[in-house]
């Protein structure tokens, strides 16, 4: 597959990237993977694992939400 050929716009990045970027400068998510490379250069790994145990915990202490169907919850017949 010649990236030349591909349209940033419809590729499927998560499959079409899986080793790597082939999209290489017109990649379409070049400004999160310039943010990301920033915070991983930045970043401590000890702070990294704050942010992530923050995270769990805010999950766990969150309250329940529930998810019904757009048409509502059928009734038994």
């Amino acid at each position: 597959m010649n990236p030349a050929d591909l349209d940033p716009a419809t590729i499927d990045c998560a499959t079409a990237c899986a080793d790597g970027c082939v999209l290489g400068e017109r990649c379409p998510n070049q400004t999160f993977r310039d943010q990301t490379s920033k915070f991983i250069q930045e970043t401590s790994l000890d702070q990294m694992l704050a942010i992530a145990e923050e995270a769990i915990r805010r999950k766990a202490t969150a309250p329940t939400q529930w998810v019904f169907p757009e048409d509502g919850i059928p009734k038994d017949s």
